[in-house]
């Protein structure tokens, strides 16, 4: 009796789903499984119409999983003090090309006792958009102790530390730094505790399992400058280090920030991409 019970729960309800898709005008057939199961506006529905990467970008663990991860956007320890838009997973994608030349530079450098630790990789138009938003927020200024303790707000445009597009869209940018191995992990960030200038002594500002490199990662300061002459000493010699090394393979540095880095010639030179940092924007790759 219970097996015959649950035949006609299970015929009751077929027939239930069938006369409200037939006032709604449509057929069983005419609904797949997928569609019935997510709900327009829903998380799922939105992952799935978000924009994938095109071919020629790559999950850069899939190239090299030795590589070190610290996806900074995709926490609260970012200048504006929280997570950036369109940073869904801490997931580096890059273009191909810039992938194989990091995967070179880390056999070189795993050979002399350091890895290559990256903060940022591809970087979604929605995250520099964010940006712009927080830097003409001008009384948001809750970072300001740490990452541009000497800067006015108002001026982060004029003085370039801000702009509209970021050659990170484009895939073949970076940002890194180098660690010296074994390395343990980097303590996480705990919103709200006390800052400490990004340029500060290395054993004063937040901790980072990096060599010493003058600065902290997004330091707006000119002492970020890979060239400064105030930066001397062990922290010159591992800039050049780091500089000397990517160069080898392809890449070229912004004199502004010594942690920045773009492969070239650039595979999508002159395209501003949007899909979202997200492991889903290049399964399988």
């Amino acid at each position: 009796m219970t097996g015959m019970r649950t035949a006609l729960r299970a015929l009751a309800t077929a027939a239930a789903v069938t006369a409200l898709l037939a006032t709604a005008g449509l057929s069983p057939a005419s609904v797949s499984p997928a569609a019935a199961q997510v709900r327009p506006g829903s998380a799922a529905a939105d992952a799935r119409s978000e924009p994938k990467a095109p071919d020629g970008f790559v999950a850069l663990r899939s190239v090299d999983p030795t590589i070190i991860q610290e996806m900074r956007y995709t926490t609260a320890h970012t200048f504006l003090g929280e997570r950036v838009d369109g940073y869904r997973q801490p997931v580096c994608i890059l273009t191909r090309p810039a992938a194989r030349a990091l995967q070179l530079a880390q056999k070189r450098l795993l050979r002399q006792g350091y890895a290559l630790k990256v903060y940022d990789c591809y970087r979604p138009q929605r995250a520099v958009d964010h940006f712009v938003r927080w830097a003409k927020d001008l009384d948001d200024q809750s970072m300001k102790g740490e990452f541009y303790p000497l800067v006015d707000k108002s001026r982060l445009f004029e003085d370039g530390y801000i702009a509209e597009k970021s050659g990170h869209s484009r895939g073949s940018t970076v940002d890194l730094t180098l660690v010296r191995l074994p390395a343990l992990p980097t303590r996480p960030y705990r919103p709200g505790e006390r800052l400490t200038p990004c340029f500060a002594p290395k054993d004063e500002r937040f901790p980072d399992n990096s060599v010493d490199m003058g600065t902290g990662y997004d330091c707006f300061d000119t002492l970020s400058h890979t060239d400064d002459p105030r930066i001397q000493g062990v922290q010159r010699a591992n800039r050049q280090f780091l500089k000397r090394t990517l160069t080898e393979v392809g890449f070229v540095n912004l004199p502004e920030e010594w942690w920045h880095f773009t492969h070239k010639p650039e595979l999508f030179p002159d395209t501003y991409f949007d899909f979202p940092v997200d492991r889903r924007a290049v399964a399988g790759r």
